[in-house]
Parts: structure tokens; C-alpha cells; sequence
């Protein structure tokens, strides 16, 4: 008797597949999706991941969600200006970390509860007819060519599907199929110690915050999270289990410690973590990139991990959105990894450090660190430099798709700030408002298109650019003299004035991403565009115009 034939595959297309309907992969979807890119997000499990992950949310994250338009609708779930504090073992706070500064408009540390940030990505995909989500496909495997990635899908039902794409972002994890595909190495290292992390509704404390006790003998965290939920992670001493530490009298005795009454909560769940400090060999290879987990992962101690993934997010997204729109060559996504590489394993390297700090791998290193925090009171200047997380490396780019600064102190490759301004037609908004997900020429006091020739105004009008000028908020009452292109606004807190007074410059090129590309004045404003141009791999598409007046 012969067997039945084996199902045709169903054939699928799209320009963009993402493997992993993770943090990463809902952002870079919601981005692409407004710009009009056609999108497929393949996820294997049935549906979002419900539990607790991440609970820390910093203000570039924030910003991220403000460029897909989501930014109202996480913030209900969210805890602003969460501080973070670490005790020593009598319970003296040695570090208060709260900086207070909102320079890119929100909050510098965010609580918040992760399964209902990834929901309002995910929900906020329901906008775009050109992003389809495919739950319960399991990737078995991919081949690229010099045009085109087709991966190999099964459904939950076994039937298999060919998914034709131009480009694959793997978005999959630590444990990532896309990246040991392609045998790309993950070096680093594994913590000697695992954590049981434990979450309780109604917050039997209640007290706000995040603290990071040094106990010698069973570190743990205590950490206040929005809706009344509290979260507790405490150290796995050598020879435990997850079994043995989840047995109702084991967990008794373990929140005994900080609770007491560990009899009357609520328990959410209980899971058991290991801190993982790696990074992928590199980001890209040919038309596969790795972004998130995939290509990095860290300790939890600084709340990074998150950010990390939505760092790579807000990077890519804009630039793979031009390549498919054909404004840009395919090398500008080369780009990609020479700016986020550096970065994110410098933000390991930090969270291995505050790792060591709250866990010290040595007793006598505890001793130096409670030593070493007593002396930072009499020393304010290098106790605020810890405590306003100066420490905290920010992202600055010096080479990529920006025009190489020749001044080390230069504002070239890093964010821009984001103020409130106020509009012609008298709304105070965040700057970012008024850019929306596009470049930025933005000029203090001057005509921004002043020194461009009707060639140049035209070539960044079809990359869909926003010329700004930004005034005292006074002057918006006068007649403007600005060319007809521009958009005025008024610099409602003096930031953007002081921004610009503490260099030589007075016109900033601002990318997508909110990151300074180039610095000019009107003189040399001309000759800046054109070097950014080459910088952007920017292509002289005959469609070029069309494709950006249909996604603004």
C-alpha cells in the first residue's frame, strides 16, 4: 500500500520576516509597518509569553514607543522615576540611583510589567494591513540567496510552509535557531549561580522602588512593580533546585526573610533564571541579521537586556525600511552592526559589574565594596557620578551612517535631546511629535533649507525629512521669512538653545532614530547633506519620491 503523498508547501511572500514575536520583533514590526514595508512575524509557541520578564524601562525604550505611537498606551503600565537602591547587609543604603533627568523626554528608569508592553506592541500591529503575525510556526529552516531568504515553516498541524522573503531578522532568543544556523559564535560566559525569581500580586510591601540587598549569605531583590505587583529574586545557593525551591515550605522560608507573614500572599509565579553575559560574533550575515537575545544577552542588574533589544530595534528598523523602499543600497544596513556592536557589549560589561557588586564572587571583595560606598559620602562629586547612572555608557556612534566627527566632544553620533516645544498652532508637544519617524535638518534661529539647492531640498524631501526651525517661542508671533518647506517651533524650555550653545554649530542632521548624523551652520549645511547622503547610502531612485509621499 503506498503512503500518501507529502502536502505541496504553501508558498507565502513578504519583504520582511521576523522569527520571534518577542519584544524586539513587535517593535521592528510596528515600525515597519508604518512606513509600509509588508511584514511576516513568525512565532512558534500559540501565543505571547505571558510571564514576567523584564521589569526595567528606561527613557530611549520610552522614546521607541513614542516613534511607533505607542508611547501613551504602555504608560498606564509603567512606574516613572523607579529608583534603585542598593543595601548593604545591616540594610545601610551605600547607592541611591534615581537620576532625575529627562533629557529625550521621559523618565531615565521606568518599572514596568513586560507581558502588557509586549500586548500594546502587539495590539498596535492591528493598524497595519501590511504586517501579518503567524503564531504556532516553527522555523525548521532557512537557505538565503543573493536576493531573497526563503525559510521552511511547520504548522501546528505539521502542514509545511515556504515563506519567501527579502530580508530575516532573527529575533529568537539566547538560544536562537536563526544564529546557529548560520554558525555565527555566541562568546561569553555563564554565571556560576542561578536566581529563583518570585512574583506576588497585591504587593504585600508596598514600599516604592527597587532595592538590591548584598546579603552575604542569600542575596535578593525587592522590587515594587505597577498594578500591585511585587517581585522578589533571591540567589540559588549550590546544590538547590527549582523543584526544591518551589515546595511551598522552601518558598515559606525563603520569603520569611522579607516578608513577615510568607503565608499570606499571592503568588503569580516562580521561575529560576541563569545570568548569561554573550554576544554574537556579528549582527549580520548576507541577508540575515540578528537583533535582541539573538545577538545579545546579559545579567538583569542594570535592566538592560530590554533596552538593549529596543536600542537595536530603533537602529535597524528605519534603515531596513529605506533599503526595501529602494532609497538606500543594501550596504547602508552594514551600518547596523559597526554602531549597536560596541555598545551592547558595553552595557554587559556593566551588568556584570553591578552584578558583582550586589553579589561579590569573593567575601573580602564585599568588604572593599561596603568600604569603597562609605567613603562616596565624603567624595559628592564621584557619588553623583554613580548615582545620576553616568556610569551608564549612552550610545554614541563614531563611525556608520553618519558623517564622521573630527572633534571627540562633538554631539555627532549621539541622541538628540527632546524637549517640549511649542507649535504655530499653539500646542505645547514633545519634539518628536513634530519630526514624526523621519530625518530632521533642525536650525536654531535660521532658515534651515538656507544653504540647500532646490536639488538638495528635493532629494531629502523624498527620504521624507522635516525641515525645523526653532525659535525663542516668542518669535512665533512674527511673519516668518523661512523657506515654504519649513516648519517653526518654539523652544518653549531653552533647551534646544542651550543644546546648541555648547558647540559651534547651529543646524543639527537628525536620522530616524533620533541620533545626530551631522553638525553644520548654514554656510556649510550644503556640503553636510551631501557627505550624509553618501554616509546613508542613499540611492537616486526614480521612485523615490512617490515611495516617501505615500508612507509620510
Amino acid at each position: 500500500m503506498s503512503s500518501a503523498p507529502t502536502p505541496t508547501p504553501l508558498e507565502l511572500s513578504t519583504d520582511v520576516a521576523i522569527v520571534g514575536a518577542g519584544p524586539v520583533g513587535l517593535m521592528i514590526a510596528n515600525y515597519l509597518g508604518q512606513c509600509g514595508v509588508k511584514v511576516t512575524l513568525v512565532e512558534k509557541l500559540d501565543s505571547l509569553i505571558d510571564y514576567p520578564r523584564a521589569i526595567g524601562l528606561d527613557d530611549e525604550s520610552l522614546r521607541t514607543f513614542q516613534a511607533v505611537g505607542l508611547a501613551d498606551a504602555v504608560l498606564p503600565h509603567t512606574t516613572p522615576w523607579h529608583a534603585m537602591r542598593f543595601l548593604t547587609p545591616k540594610g545601610r543604603c551605600f547607592a541611591d540611583i534615581q537620576p532625575k533627568t529627562d533629557e529625550f523626554g521621559w523618565a531615565r528608569r521606568n518599572a514596568f510589567i513586560q507581558p502588557l508592553a509586549d500586548r500594546v506592541l502587539f495590539d498596535g500591529l492591528q493598524r497595519f494591513d501590511n504586517v501579518k503575525v503567524l503564531f504556532s510556526r516553527e522555523l525548521e529552516s532557512f537557505e538565503q540567496s543573493d536576493s531573497a531568504v526563503v525559510l521552511n515553516l511547520k504548522d501546528q498541524n505539521g502542514r509545511g510552509e515556504r515563506l519567501n522573503a527579502r530580508y530575516l531578522i532573527g529575533c529568537d532568543g539566547g538560544n536562537s535557531l536563526v544564529r546557529r544556523s548560520l554558525d555565527i559564535s555566541f562568546e561569553g560566559k555563564t554565571a556560576p549561580n542561578q536566581w529563583i525569581v518570585v512574583d506576588i500580586a497585591n504587593d504585600p510591601l508596598g514600599t516604592p522602588h527597587v532595592y538590591l540587598c548584598c546579603d552575604p549569605v542569600r542575596p535578593y531583590v525587592s522590587a515594587a512593580l505597577p498594578h500591585g505587583v511585587r517581585r522578589f529574586e533571591f540567589m540559588v545557593m549550590p546544590g538547590e533546585t527549582e523543584a526544591e525551591l518551589s515546595k511551598p515550605e522552601n518558598m515559606r522560608k525563603l520569603l520569611g526573610k522579607v516578608l513577615p507573614n510568607p503565608d499570606h500572599i499571592e503568588l503569580i509565579r516562580s521561575r529560576v533564571y541563569t545570568h548569561n553575559a554573550r554576544l554574537a560574533g556579528r549582527f549580520r550575515q548576507g541577508r540575515v541579521l540578528l537583533a535582541g537575545d539573538a545577538a545579545h544577552i546579559m545579567p538583569v542588574w542594570q535592566g538592560q537586556g530590554y533596552n538593549s533589544g529596543m536600542r537595536d530595534a530603533s537602529n535597524l528598523a528605519w534603515k531596513l525600511a529605506m533599503v526595501i523602499q529602494g532609497l538606500a543600497a543594501d550596504s547602508l544596513l552594514d551600518s547596523y552592526e559597526q554602531e549597536r556592536r560596541d555598545h551592547a557589549k558595553a552595557m554587559i560589561d556593566l551588568s556584570v559589574l553591578a552584578g558583582h557588586v550586589l553579589a561579590p564572587p569573593k567575601r573580602w571583595q564585599g568588604t572593599l565594596r561596603d568600604g569603597v560606598s562609605w567613603l562616596l559620602n565624603y567624595l559628592p562629586p564621584v557619588k553623583r557620578f554613580f548615582l545620576e547612572m553616568r556610569i551608564k555608557p549612552m550610545p554614541q556612534y563614531t563611525k556608520g551612517a553618519l558623517i564622521t566627527a573630527q572633534d571627540s566632544a562633538s554631539q555627532v553620533g549621539k541622541m538628540f535631546i527632546q524637549p517640549q516645544v511649542l507649535t504655530e498652532a499653539g500646542e505645547r508637544v514633545l519634539l518628536d511629535e513634530v519630526i514624526g519617524k523621519h530625518f530632521a535638518i533642525i536650525a536654531w534661529g535660521c532658515d534651515p533649507t538656507w544653504g540647500l539647492s532646490a536639488g538638495q531640498i528635493e532629494q531629502w524631501q523624498a527620504l521624507g525629512t522635516r525641515f525645523i526651525q526653532v525659535l525663542p517661542d516668542v518669535q512665533l508671533k512674527a511673519a516668518s521669512d523661512a523657506g515654504k518647506h519649513v516648519i517653526r517651533v518654539g523652544d518653549s524650555t531653552g533647551r534646544i538653545r542651550e543644546w546648541f550653545a555648547h558647540g559651534a554649530s547651529s543646524i543639527a542632521l537628525v536620522r530616524p532614530d533620533r541620533f545626530v548624523a551631522g553638525l553644520a551652520i548654514p554656510q556649510t549645511v550644503g556640503q553636510a547633506c551631501d557627505q550624509l547622503i553618501l554616509a546613508l547610502k542613499a540611492l537616486p531612485h526614480p521612485a523615490a519620491t512617490f515611495v516617501a509621499s505615500k508612507v509620510a
